[in-house]
């Protein structure tokens, strides 16, 4: 058996992470057991889905990585099969039309609450067989009257549901535009989905949805109801948490995998690691393995993650992900080499490709101002003769590299007879406009030779009228 799983998402907001990591277990369960992935697009709701929140979806598993086997998929163009299933439910008994008006519901909910029973449709038109007058019906699924249903849960283990607790349950408007629960269990059959793995707040729609399927002769997908994230202060998560769109982390420099290493990490754990490599989550994660507690969202513990996994990533799978950070202060680079070296430079050091950025712009344009206090300690009277004869050493080096600059600057500081410090900070001001930037001869290694005698000119003129 070739296992599938799906992502369904409604286009009714943005996609945030509890929804990405709903994504990602759908994923990681079906690529570690060379299974499929369809993505699906929720969006009969057509009051609430917008064609922006779609695209956030779709963008959003690009940038992560989470590719579809098959899809994307839109319920809103499967309205011919849910009006032939529609059809065939009503044919075979299944369903029936409901002509109860709001009124008369609204009268129902009202007299059950006063009893103090449970709100629930009556089944009033359940054995119904006329048509009333000036009534457009809804459908409504006929649900089996006695016996229960057992969910047979890889995460929560078995949920028994009494169907006496199930009322019938609309499947169709009255407009004739099928309702949620229903597309859900024609497209879970239509694509053959072996593996429902869906938030927890979506139990309770489990039950109603096993029985439409066994009406339809369906096989049964195996569920896991992934428990919810919760803020730090055990509160539901919300914007101020970090429930915010998936995309704003691309936005504020975080690395896909960070994010993806950060979520798997939300109930399930592989013993005391904490950092994983895709491929390590492709092969180790499981449904099974997944803890039916909520789990809580520590901003700190992925920034912290970001940094590690910038510390491994090579050079060039960070290129990407920096120009995109400094396309959004306004610098285009096209020169992917340079890029993949300060990335070099500077990944040590980062904690997000933002900070990166950032702290990199100096090697893409020239400097226009100096950092004040920076500049009034290190471009000095004194620091001038100094900035001379490294320019002088630098001028005469026939390699531009590390190896040759450092040996430069060290030749400066040994004839001047001053500590290292002395030289190189003179020169990171110089180059940089601040006091702070990578080990000096890579720093000017990166810059390359004309734009580092260029600057260090310049900074010796600052540095001659102090």
């Amino acid at each position: 058996m070739t296992i599938r799983t799906r992502f369904a998402p409604s286009p009714t907001g943005m996609l945030h992470i509890g929804g990405v990591r709903t994504a990602l277990f759908s994923w990681l369960y079906a690529k570690g057991r060379q299974g499929d992935f369809i993505l699906r697009v929720e969006d009969t709701d057509r009051e609430r889905s917008t064609d922006e929140a779609t695209q956030v979806i779709l963008d959003g598993m690009e940038w992560l990585g989470l590719a579809a086997d098959e899809g994307p998929f839109y319920q809103t163009r499967r309205m011919d099969r849910y009006r032939e299933v529609l059809a065939q439910f009503v044919r075979d008994g299944h369903a029936y039309h409901c002509y109860c008006t709001k009124e008369e519901l609204a009268e129902m909910r009202s007299k059950q609450e006063a009893a103090k029973q449970k709100p629930r449709y009556d089944g009033t038109c359940r054995n119904r067989t006329q048509p009333r007058e000036g009534v457009d019906p809804v459908i409504r699924f006929k649900n089996p009257l006695d016996g229960s249903v057992v969910v047979e849960d890889v995460i929560h283990g078995n949920v028994e549901f009494q169907n006496t607790e199930l009322d019938d349950l609309i499947i169709a408007r009255s407009d004739g535009t099928p309702t949620y629960n229903f597309c859900v269990v024609v497209d879970d059959m239509d694509m053959k989905i072996t593996h429902v793995i869906r938030g927890d707040d979506h139990l309770n729609n489990t039950p109603r949805q096993i029985n439409m399927l066994k009406a339809l002769g369906a096989v049964l997908p195996v569920y896991g109801h992934v428990p919810m994230i919760l803020g730090a202060d055990g509160a539901k998560l919300s914007k101020r948490h970090g429930a915010v769109s998936v995309l704003q982390y691309r936005e504020e420099g975080f690395l896909p995998v960070a994010l993806l290493n950060y979520l798997v990490r939300l109930g399930w754990s592989h013993g005391d690691q904490e950092v994983f490599s895709l491929e390590e989550m492709q092969a180790l994660f499981d449904i099974k393995d997944v803890n039916k507690s909520a789990s809580a969202f520590n901003p700190d513990k992925l920034l912290w993650l970001n940094q590690q996994h910038i510390m491994r990533a090579t050079p060039e799978s960070l290129v990407p992900h920096l120009k995109f950070q400094l396309a959004a202060l306004g610098i285009d680079v096209i020169d992917d080499a340079k890029l993949a070296a300060v990335a070099k430079a500077q990944q040590e050091r980062a904690k997000t490709l933002k900070e990166m950025a950032q702290n990199s712009t100096f090697f893409f344009v020239e400097i226009k101002t100096y950092d004040e206090k920076a500049a009034k300690k290190n471009l000095t009277a004194e620091s001038a003769p100094v900035l001379r004869s490294v320019h002088a050493k630098l001028s005469a080096l026939s390699a531009w590299t590390a190896a040759a600059i450092h040996d430069a600057v060290n030749e400066v500081a040994t004839t001047s007879s001053i500590g290292l410090g002395k030289v190189a900070q003179p020169i990171r001001v110089a180059v940089s406009g601040t006091s702070v930037s990578p080990p000096i001869d890579v720093t000017l290694e990166v810059l390359g030779r004309e734009t580092t005698l260029s600057r260090i000119d310049r900074a010796i003129a600052v540095a001659g009228a102090a």
